[in-house]
């Protein structure tokens, strides 16, 4: 064999080694790419945002381009020039839409650094809007399988919009329970005799199958009730709108907030502030709406552009949202939690489907896990909301009350082994403190301490039962054994001393005692148990505003910790009126004719509104006798009305619930 054949020879040997051994580090590099999220798509494909192609078109000079916007937005953030950072983080995220870790930097940036460098509550909520917009409606578009994304989503809305942390919090939960009454309608009103848990779940998921079966188009809509669509041709005619209700946002969010607004003006009796006070496009809806008086056609409209826009504009899928309702609990999707939950539980959804080397021993499963079950526990704690929606549509100091919703109790436990299952390593059998074993034996203190100060023992005794016999108590905690040898009474009451600084403890203990006083005293007639439970729920208020409230001039003297009113009186009368309103007209009888004056005078015009033409009625047909013999006007009506009004003004004036002041 010549030397050249063997020169030959042995180039194609080293050639086929080198070809071999660059496939076998090509397919590895591919593969950690893929799962290091460090490769760029290389072609648009259907349904693809336009950013995925600006993204491609940049071929091999995007990196260097990024860097130097990275550069530039950054500086630009520090140096006060925040308008120049968010349009440079906007082309960013187009240039490298499939690098989740761009998109949530940026929705951070505005809603936690740009944000609080504002002076207005106004302001801070506009920028926390606007990073949850990014990952909500653009992010998720780009990366709709990303688990990282989802959970930080999730913990945006959990932390700062549900959260206590920002001063301006308060302002944030009546501006997002406003948004979402607009956009979901008003919440379930229950029936007293159907309070079993299965039923109200049953409830608040029609709430949203409404919405799922609710047709994709107009003409479907038209060729399903024909009325529908003439309401809408009635209000873009009306509105001079240049395109058809549906086809964009801003028109279809419009019409929802005017539907919502003349409906609660109507059901508050207070159609004549139309005629007095309303501008010229209240005056319009409400014509409208006169002249369709058929509310199943305008529940038919509203149902199709919920669908729309929840589908469209906020990346939402309403049969998600029904499933969640039914795995859950009954959702209130005024609640900011509600959405954590939503974004969170989805997130661990997608991650199930694409786990991989990465992702299965990663803290992201985890954390997205811990989301979800944060956001059931704050469900619990806050998933029962009292609002007052006209407040906030006129720009007052809304009364918001977010109460303790005991349906969410079981859901903890239910979802206690999918999720330890799902951490992995993390909440192994052999590790003697584990995170989620703490968080339900919290969970399940909480709920004894709560059912038992509303006088539930039955239920306390279930959940303290529950908490004694827990396989997964921690190992390493002292105490455990000496506190469940104490009794119902004693461990509860010694829950609330470790903790009634906290303001969802404080909260459920003023509730639950307030719930009990008026259930379990004024309608029984035992003016003892009542007595009691008041005198209880005062004190336990006096003693958490005393320890933990405070003034933060950073948000117009807004209380970031003001998880309730300062005034007891003016709590406890608004609780009750809104209780009173949640029974049968038999047991709100019973509860107003044996309450205190104080207490009736909050609650008689609500009533009047809600019983009297009902009661009226039933009088006329000789069922009942007259409105006025069960509900008598209160003496002081008139002034209490007047003082009423100047306690609300006072809250607007101070800027107690971070509301402009004049």
């Amino acid at each position: 064999m010549g030397h050249n054949t063997k020169v030959r020879l042995i180039a194609i040997l080293v050639m086929v080694l080198g070809l071999s051994a660059s496939g076998i580090l090509t397919t590895a590099i591919a593969a950690s790419q893929g799962q290091h999220e460090l490769v760029y798509t290389d072609r648009a494909e259907d349904g693809d945002p336009p950013q995925v192609a600006l993204g491609i078109a940049m071929g091999a000079f995007r990196g260097i381009f990024v860097n130097i916007l990275w550069l530039e937005a950054t500086a630009a953030k520090e140096e006060g020039r925040f308008y120049e950072s968010i349009e440079l983080a906007s082309m960013i995220t187009k240039l490298q839409p499939r690098l989740p870790q761009v998109w949530t930097f940026h929705a951070w940036n505005m809603s936690y650094n740009i944000s609080v460098t504002t002076h207005t509550p106004e302001e801070r909520w506009e920028w926390v809007k606007a990073g949850i917009d990014l990952l909500r409606k653009e992010g998720l578009k780009a990366n709709p399988n990303d688990m990282h994304m989802h959970k930080e989503l999730g913990w945006m809305f959990l932390h700062k919009v549900a959260g206590y942390t920002d001063d301006a919090n308060q302002y944030y939960k009546r501006q997002f329970a406003y948004q979402w009454q607009n956009i979901m309608g008003t919440a379930p009103v229950i029936n007293p005799d159907e309070r079993g848990r299965d039923q109200v779940i049953e409830q608040y998921a029609q709430w949203v199958q409404k919405i799922v079966d609710a047709p994709d188009s107009r003409t479907l809509l038209a060729q399903a009730n024909p009325r529908a669509d003439q309401i809408a041709r009635a209000y873009e005619d009306g509105f001079n709108l240049n395109s058809r209700l549906g086809a964009d946002t801003a028109s279809t969010e419009e019409f929802l907030r005017r539907y919502q607004i003349d409906m609660q003006i109507v059901r508050a009796g207070k159609e004549w502030t139309i005629e007095e006070v309303s501008g010229p496009k209240t005056k319009l809806m409400h014509a409208i709406r006169e002249q369709f008086d058929d509310e199943q056609d305008w529940a038919d409209l509203a149902n199709y552009l919920r669908k729309k826009l929840l589908v469209e504009e906020y990346n939402m899928e309403p049969v998600r949202m029904v499933q969640q309702v039914r795995k859950y609990g009954p959702i209130d999707w005024r609640l900011p939690a509600a959405h954590a939950l939503y974004w969170s539980s989805r997130g661990t959804d997608v991650g199930r489907m694409e786990v991989n080397a990465r992702t299965r021993t990663g803290m992201d499963f985890l954390n997205a896990y811990r989301i979800v079950m944060q956001s059931i526990q704050d469900l619990w704690r806050h998933g029962d909301l009292y609002f007052n929606y006209l407040d906030v549509h006129e720009g007052r100091a809304a009364y918001y009350q977010a109460v303790p919703n005991a349906y969410f109790v079981p859901t903890y436990g239910a979802m206690l082994n999918e999720v330890v299952n799902a951490s992995g390593i993390y909440e192994a059998d052999h590790k003697p403190y584990r995170q989620y074993a703490v968080g339900y034996e919290n969970f399940l203190r909480d709920a004894v301490r709560f059912f038992y100060r509303r006088g539930d023992t039955r239920s306390a005794e279930f959940w303290f039962d529950k908490l004694r016999n827990f396989e997964g108590v921690n190992v390493n905690d002292p105490d455990f054994a000496y506190e469940m040898s104490l009794s119902l009474k004693d461990f509860a009451d010694k829950q609330l001393y470790d903790s009634l600084g906290s303001p969802q403890v404080a909260v459920s203990e003023v509730f639950a005692s307030l719930q009990s006083a008026f259930f379990n005293g004024l309608m029984v007639r035992n003016m003892e148990v009542f007595n009691g439970q008041w005198d209880y729920a005062r004190k336990a208020h006096a003693y958490y505003f005393k320890q933990q409230f405070n003034e933060v001039v950073a948000s117009t003297n807004t209380a970031r910790m003001e998880f309730m009113d300062r005034d007891f009186a003016f709590l406890a009368g608004q609780l009750f009126a809104s209780m009173i309103m949640t029974v049968h007209p038999e047991q709100a009888e019973l509860l107003y004719g044996y309450a205190p004056e104080d207490l009736k005078r909050y609650a008689y015009d609500s009533l009047a509104i809600q019983f009297k033409p009902l009661v009226d009625q039933m009088a006329s047909e000789g069922k009942s006798e007259p409105f006025e013999t069960l509900f008598p006007e209160p003496a002081g009506m008139e002034q209490f009305r007047v003082q009423y009004e100047a306690k609300i003004n006072a809250r607007s004036n101070r800027g107690v619930e971070g509301v402009k002041q004049n």
